[in-house]
């Protein structure tokens, strides 16, 4: 007589044991129609949505369970990176009307006093440059409807185009507004826009924001400083920006990038870098060079900046050395030869002549030219340097220009296109020729984000540090020549 085998049947007919994985034969019918029935109708798909409550709802338990520490594709990670990592992954973008070509070379953010009918109100400010020579002034948010004759730009969803209409009404920044006397023609093409560099607090606002132009065929750019110390006042008509603006300086060669801490402005020009006192208008050499400076940075002391030229090189300066003043001839700046990166076939090693007070152990070479330079205020040795082929690499200081990470993805051939980082410095984004945007990690180089929604070049980032009381954040504006555009990541 065969034994009862949990787990398997027995076939007289074949005088052998069978595992119990199917309808065992001559079973009930009634089974085998139930089990058809279910075969019929599969459970649906869950949605995109339904996908991702469930991983934040699962991570959410695991956080509280097992502490800060979770396990993701079987690597232990912090669950407050990993969450910001999904949320940055999915940004809802708006796109403002009647914004085309006033944010395309230069886009800053700050916090500053306007005063409007009801006393003084801390707002969110915009300062826009665009490559035709205009300079613009927008507030973010409902006080510049106490402007007279202002401009209101509307924000439209561009992406995702299927969100809920609530969501995206919860998380727009609303309108931006433009006073009729908040737009200034410059004399040439707006180069760069920048705050001080220690302007980093809300409760400090800065006493000055710097302009610079580009110039023309038949004369030089230029520097100027815009008073933003005094409050905005809405109802001063077309004097509005033109009575805060002044020229500091003047130059005959091109001015293609520039950045300021306290009195002290750098500008990059395509002869050298040149050092002017904000309060004076004092300018002096603090390096010379025949390949174009096109982009630059103060690091965190403020004594030394970071300068990427169009051969590709990166060379950090020593401003507390001797410069060489506009009309001295006597000042002779200390003479280098930097490696030129080896490009195509080439072996032979080639260089360029450069003089300034430089650290040679801490040169660097792009494959292309320096596109855009973004220092980490969280690690003051590493950097962020984009190059006009495509490359993006983190780089430290320390160890002679070591290299940290490297991101993939990047698309750029021959334009100046700006880094944006977040104020956790844990992601960065940036347009591409491609017309796309991507965001990636820092830490890991990862890219979180990749998509096109516009129809031209984002030149411009603006990723605000602070943000005016607790109405919106978390966002980054841009700036291309289509308009301007916001992409929240919270």
């Amino acid at each position: 007589m065969p034994q009862d085998l949990p787990g398997f049947y027995y076939d007289a007919e074949k005088n052998r044991y069978f595992p119990v994985k199917s309808p065992i034969p001559g079973s009930s019918s009634r089974n085998s129609s139930s089990a058809s029935t279910s075969a019929q109708k599969p459970p649906p798909k869950p949605s995109n949505k339904t996908k991702y409550a469930a991983k934040v709802v699962k991570m959410l338990h695991v956080r509280e369970l097992c502490g800060n520490s979770i396990s993701c594709n079987k690597k232990k990670v912090n669950f407050q990176e990993q969450y910001q990592k999904i949320q940055t992954s999915k940004p809802i973008i708006w796109k403002y009307q009647g914004t085309q070509r006033i944010a395309d070379a230069a886009l800053e953010h700050i916090c500053l006093d306007v005063q409007t009918p009801n006393g003084l109100i801390k707002t969110e400010i915009l300062l826009t440059g665009g490559l035709n020579g205009t300079f613009c002034c927008y507030e973010v948010g409902s006080i510049g409807e106490h402007a007279i004759n202002g401009l209101q730009c509307m924000p439209n969803l561009v992406h995702p185009m299927n969100i809920e209409k609530e969501t995206a009404s919860l998380k727009s920044p609303g309108l931006i507004w433009r006073p009729i006397g908040a737009l200034v023609q410059m004399p040439s093409n707006v180069s760069c826009i920048n705050l001080p560099r220690n302007y980093h607090s809300i409760d400090s606002s800065p006493s000055h924001a710097l302009i610079t132009t580009l110039g023309s065929e038949s004369s030089g750019g230029s520097v100027y400083s815009m008073n933003i110390s005094d409050p905005l006042e809405y109802d001063l008509g077309v004097a509005m920006l033109s009575r805060r603006i002044d020229e500091i300086s003047r130059f005959k060669s091109t001015i293609w990038t520039s950045d300021s801490n306290g009195n002290q402005a750098v500008i990059g020009t395509n002869v050298g870098v040149a050092l002017v006192n904000i309060d004076s208008g004092r300018k002096s050499w603090i390096c010379r060079s025949k390949s174009d400076v096109l982009s630059l940075q103060f690091d965190s002391s403020g004594n030394n900046v970071l300068c990427g030229f169009r051969n590709g090189s990166i060379v950090n300066i020593d401003i507390r050395q001797k410069s060489q003043d506009f009309h001295d001839t006597n000042t002779i700046l200390p003479r280098h030869q930097i490696p030129l990166p080896s490009r195509g076939q080439k072996r032979e090693k080639q260089w360029f002549e450069l003089r300034g007070n430089i650290h040679q152990s801490r040169t660097i070479s792009m494959p292309s030219s320096v596109s855009c330079l973004a220092g980490l205020k969280t690690y003051d040795d590493y950097f962020l340097a984009s190059s006009m082929d495509g490359t993006i690499r983190l780089y430290d200081h320390r160890f002679r220009g070591a290299l940290v990470q490297f991101y993939e993805g990047h698309v750029n051939s021959h334009t100046r296109i700006q880094i944006g980082v977040d104020p956790s410095e844990r992601f960065f984004m940036s347009g591409g020729e491609d017309l796309c945007l991507r965001v990636w990690s820092i830490k890991s180089g990862e890219m979180l984000y990749e998509d096109k929604f516009m129809k031209s070049v984002a030149t411009s980032v603006c990723w605000p540090l602070t943000r005016c009381g607790n109405r919106f954040g978390g966002g980054a504006w841009l700036g291309s020549q289509e308009g301007m555009f916001y992409v929240n990541t919270i």
